[in-house]
């Protein structure tokens, strides 16, 4: 499997995650005494997806600074 293809299929099952874990905060804050590590749940996937997310960002970018690079050394 390539790379960006996991990195891709990981990112849109963090985004599920997230939502679950959000629902689940916004579930907890309606009951009395919600649990503290209740609103730090969403936190991990958060990072996840931020991390992903700025790595499909860049690959576009990197990829055609690559092919400029590959071009230039070619001639």
């Amino acid at each position: 499997m390539n790379w960006s293809k996991s990195i891709r299929q990981t990112h849109r099952w963090l985004s599920m995650a997230f939502t679950v874990t959000v629902v689940v905060a916004f579930v907890a804050v309606a009951q009395e005494e919600p649990a503290a590590r209740v609103f730090y749940a969403p936190l991990l996937p958060l990072v996840l997806l931020l991390l992903s997310g700025l790595y499909l960002f860049l690959l576009p970018y990197v990829a055609k600074r690559r092919s400029i690079r590959r071009t230039v050394a070619g001639n």
